[in-house]
């Protein structure tokens, strides 16, 4: 007995360790990432964007198609059949990224992912050391469930990396949320390894709690994608209308996916986890059900994990209503994951409910 609890202090001690050390090295990421940024030949940045806008101008031009006719040939215009995420878009081109389509750029980005992956490695040992040292799910706290949701989020970011997708200009935004949350979670959220009340001691904390983690990091690189969206879209409208932004502006807008790519982007990630969090909440009622008797209460984590699910369902429709795409539509998206942070920092924090009982 005492040399389990030794080893279990130790794990958790280990587990302290590896968070921190994680944190140091998601810190050379960041400044990894800036260095991709501001290393970026902005010159070469202006005239990527230049080339690449005059290739799409020469490429909606009318295609032409001949066609055999007796006693001759005509020639007749083929429509360009062009595909917009949102109602307005504009036929923009993706920018060159980060790297400002610079060998420079280019290294210091790759250094910076590489470092994400180690950063990854080391805080998901961090985690898994947590679970050996409880001797259950390493999420029974706010403090647990922090350190757990940002290794989601990178997780989910680097899968979307390992798929090919263009989604490194995720990494500087991700990194900094990564390190402010955990920087939270080591000051303010840190509770000591213990075991949970018996309400929480469920095979349901598995089920529920690990699909709202993952709901959660998905929908936060949603919200990422919506608000650089709004950025660029604004960029493009300005550039649209004669606009000449300031050197800083363009240095980062024209490095960006267009404002469509972001919007189809945040579309999609959100409309594929919505099922998901969909089933989080029907796990959470079954799970009261079996530990208070009851399956809806209108307890305050569950009023806000409602008020969240209608949040996106209302983004989701709001996609498919003419007239409210785009912009419209993008703020929804970011009033709901609004709604999600509330539900974790704000109901856990400053409202007393039957969900309190985990501490912080």
């Amino acid at each position: 007995m005492i040399l389990a609890a030794t080893t279990n202090e130790s794990l958790a001690r280990m587990s302290d360790m590896l968070i921190y050390s994680s944190m140091a090295v998601y810190t050379l990421a960041f400044f990894a990432h800036i260095a991709e940024w501001v290393l970026g030949s902005r010159s070469k940045v202006g005239r990527t964007a230049a080339a690449l806008t005059a290739r799409a101008g020469a490429a909606t031009s009318a295609v032409t198609v001949q066609v055999q006719k007796a006693g001759g040939t005509a020639v007749l215009e083929k429509p360009q059949v062009v595909t917009r995420a949102a109602a307005g878009s504009r036929d923009v081109p993706d920018g060159p990224g980060a790297a400002g389509g610079t060998v420079k750029g280019d290294l210091y980005g790759r250094i910076a992912v590489s470092l994400t992956v180690l950063a990854f490695a080391v805080e998901a040992s961090g985690v898994v050391s947590r679970a050996l040292a409880v001797q259950r799910a390493p999420w029974g706290n706010m403090y647990e469930f922090s350190t757990t949701f940002s290794t989601v989020a990178v997780g989910a970011y680097l899968g979307f990396l390992v798929a090919k997708k263009n989604v490194r200009w995720i990494g500087l935004p991700l990194v900094t949320t990564v390190l402010l949350d955990l920087g939270m979670a080591t000051t303010w959220l840190k509770t000591p390894s213990d075991q949970l009340v018996p309400a929480l001691d469920s095979y349901w904390l598995w089920i529920h709690v690990s699909t709202a983690i993952f709901c959660g990091a998905v929908f936060y690189l949603g919200a990422v994608a919506t608000l650089l969206y709004l950025f660029r879209d604004s960029y493009e409208n300005k550039l649209a209308t004669g606009g000449n932004p300031g050197a800083f502006a363009r240095s980062v807008m024209e490095r960006l996916p267009s404002a469509a790519s972001l919007d189809k982007f945040s579309y999609r990630v959100n409309a594929a986890v919505f099922p998901l969090w969909t089933f989080t909440i029907i796990a959470g009622a079954i799970w009261a059900g079996d530990a208070w008797g009851r399956y809806w209460g209108w307890d305050a984590k569950e009023v806000w994990s409602f008020i969240t699910w209608v949040g996106y369902a209302a983004y989701l429709h709001a996609r498919a209503t003419a007239g409210w795409k785009g912009r419209k539509a993008a703020y929804i998206a970011l009033i709901a994951f609004g709604c999600f942070l509330f539900n974790y920092y704000g109901v856990n924090i400053f409202v007393s409910s039957k969900h309190s009982y985990a501490g912080v």
